[in-house]
């Protein structure tokens, strides 16, 4: 039966089923007719044989060329209906050929109707020619004929219902993996939306706000030196200008408009100790640095250097410390990095803000971890671990 285009498995059985219907056509029809014939001679058996062989060129056309305009399927079931009841007249036909023929008209029919009325043609064609050859109105061959035609429409009907539940639970399926596909990229997209504003947000506070704030202390404090100390204000002043110079090449890298990584290649321990200056110089304050040449990918060595800024950063703003201490090394379960301050110390369970957690995040996207030890009036320890060469 012609229907609407089907999914590529459904498409795979129908196919193997009228291969089978094929077989078992040319198997159980044709052949016992072509043998029912051979004991006959002159014009009935030639006649028997030519219809079935214009049978059999009809079913190939419709069934190889299904397009084609000679023979449509509509037109060779008017063959098929017309031809079974030619040889229900002749030798080697009759109910047994119409039978077997029966799933053809609901193979190659467009709709049911026209596979009921199709098949009844066939039918009454089938009875009228056994009248025809027997002289009798109500032969066995007729009454199988009539009684194979109720049983294939009762049977066709059924299967045509199945297959189209089928087909429309295939298409609420296939609408719900669709519907559910969408809402599922969706949510990628969101999540992804999510992560990616989550990681500017991460990268500008550690890169453009700590710079602005450092700004912000470093011209406060020039204007304070302006009258009594011009030398110290404009160290302080050169300092900004570095500074505000380093934040627009991080704001570049952040709309993309300069390498990802932001960052000069160089030894983590040059790049650290370049960043530990800066600070002493621009606090006063004391920093005691030990810094081996450490082998790191570019990718630890800029989680090194934010988790160092953002220490760093917290130190100046709420430590009131005295002394800072910077410890990098190489262990076996990878690089370690711990910064100490004699300051006043905080509750760490209490600490707020997105600079900690931001820490965090870094860390875990490189298999490492952090851990901050602090309580009020002991100062705090921030231990930043990462796998050696980014290798988890």
């Amino acid at each position: 039966m012609n229907s609407p285009p089907q999914p590529p498995g459904h498409q795979h059985w129908i196919r193997r089923l009228r291969r089978w219907n094929a077989v078992c056509w040319a198997l159980l029809g044709l052949v016992p007719s072509v043998i029912g014939v051979q004991n006959d001679s002159g014009a009935p058996k030639y006649g028997a044989l030519a219809v079935l062989a214009v049978l059999a060129a009809g079913y190939a056309t419709a069934e190889l060329a299904p397009g084609n305009r000679v023979l449509p399927p509509a037109g060779y079931l008017w063959v098929l209906a017309l031809g079974l009841g030619a040889m229900a007249g002749l030798p080697g036909g009759g109910a047994a050929l119409f039978i077997v023929s029966l799933p053809h008209f609901w193979i190659f029919a467009s709709r049911p109707r026209s596979a009921v009325v199709l098949s009844g043609v066939a039918a009454a064609a089938t009875v009228a020619g056994s009248i025809a050859r027997s002289g009798e109105f109500f032969s066995g061959n007729a009454a199988f004929a009539l009684i194979g035609y109720t049983a294939g429409v009762l049977l066709g009907l059924m299967v045509h219902r199945i297959v189209r539940e089928g087909d429309e639970r295939a298409d609420l399926l296939g609408a719900e993996l669709k519907d559910a596909q969408q809402r599922l990229a969706e949510a990628h997209r969101r999540q992804g939306a999510v992560e990616e504003r989550e990681r500017l947000a991460r990268e500008i506070h550690d890169t453009l706000a700590q710079g602005f704030a450092s700004i912000i202390v470093l011209a406060e404090a020039a204007r304070s030196h302006l009258g009594t100390d011009p030398g110290r204000a404009a160290q302080q002043l050169l300092s900004i200008e570095r500074t505000a110079r380093e934040n627009f090449a991080e704001a570049r890298v952040l709309v993309g408009s300069a390498p990802q990584s932001g960052l000069a290649p160089g030894s983590v321990a040059l790049t650290l100790r370049r960043t530990l200056d800066r600070f002493a110089e621009d606090t006063g304050l004391t920093v005691d640095a030990e810094l081996p040449d450490i082998d790191c990918d570019q990718q630890t060595r800029i989680a090194l250097l934010r988790c160092t800024q953002e220490s760093l950063a917290n130190v100046r703003k709420h430590a009131a410390a005295s002394t800072v201490g910077v410890v990098l090394g190489l262990h076996l379960h990878g690089v370690e990095l711990e910064i100490t301050d004699d300051g006043r110390g905080f509750v760490v369970e209490e600490a707020g803000g997105f600079g900690l957690d931001g820490m965090r995040k870094r860390l875990a996207e490189l298999g490492g971890e952090l851990t901050v030890t602090s309580s009020p009036g002991d100062g705090t320890r921030v231990l930043a671990l990462l796998p050696a060469n980014g290798q988890v």
